[in-house]
């Protein structure tokens, strides 16, 4: 039973893959509270050194991100949060939080082509938008061996952009 109107969108995807484009329309479309891990890690932590900086410093951000998603939620504020749902264990964590809330929750799934994350990456990395770090090929196969495809048997409702969709 939901408490609240709220919804919780979170965003599945491969680096590249346009998750902070998607982030920034969905809070626009829905009036929606937008966190984004990127920006929250630089200012917090500085640019990061290496992919185990990133692991240790979101896990710290979390203990900080997860009570106020719950409270803007229970207040009945929609939140997109632009932070990674690419694994299992963080849907997991993330569903946990639109439960404590009374929330819906939509994890938004963006199914783009290897090849165009890569080709997004290039340009990203000659922007050099807030937030935004510099990724290799080797980098971003690294990242995407970790990535877990979302399945219907984690409980979401899920919303698949990209391929054709």
């Amino acid at each position: 039973m939901m408490s609240s109107n709220a919804t919780l969108h979170l965003l599945c995807g491969k680096a590249g893959a346009g998750k902070t484009t998607l982030a920034t329309a969905l809070a626009a479309e829905h009036k929606a509270a937008l966190i984004a891990e990127d920006i929250w890690l630089i200012r917090l932590y500085g640019p990061m050194k290496s992919f185990d900086d990133y692991r240790i410093y979101s896990q710290r951000a979390k203990t900080v991100v997860g009570p106020l998603v719950t409270d803007l939620l229970c207040l009945g504020q929609s939140v997109v949060l632009d932070y990674p749902a690419n694994t299992r264990s963080s849907r997991s964590w993330f569903r946990s939080l639109s439960k404590s809330a009374g929330a819906r929750q939509v994890l938004h799934y963006l199914n783009t082509p290897d090849e165009l994350c890569l080709k997004r990456i290039g340009q990203r990395n000659i922007d050099r938008p807030e937030g935004s770090y510099h990724l290799t090929k080797d980098d971003f196969d690294y990242v995407s061996s970790l990535f877990e495809a979302p399945e219907d048997n984690e409980g979401f409702k899920i919303k698949v952009h990209g391929a054709g969709t």
